[in-house]
């Protein structure tokens, strides 16, 4: 199995844009078939350090991942996320 995790800082910290995201990530669920799990998280946190989202992705191999990252259903939420300047981070490991 693979786990994909990427978290998510909005260049503004609005609580109707963190919905819309998370909301457009859930929408995955169901849709692509080498996506067997998927989790959102919104913070809570102040830190500094914190960021505004958590995306957890799982996969049976890496195979999936890379089709899961070129699926018609994902690409326009990667487009969102650039066109809204959302800072990401991933971490991709195997299980």
């Amino acid at each position: 199995m693979v786990r994909h995790i990427v978290f998510f800082k909005l260049p503004q910290n609005s609580k109707e844009k963190i919905e819309e995201l998370k909301n457009m990530l859930l929408s995955m669920k169901g849709e692509i078939d080498v996506l067997k799990s998927i989790e959102v998280g919104v913070n809570f946190s102040n830190s500094p350090r914190a960021f505004d989202l958590a995306l957890i992705t799982e996969f049976e191999n890496r195979e999936d991942l890379k089709t899961y990252s070129t699926h018609p259903k994902h690409l326009p939420i990667v487009d969102f996320i650039k066109q809204s300047n959302i800072e990401t981070k991933v971490v991709d490991y195997e299980m």
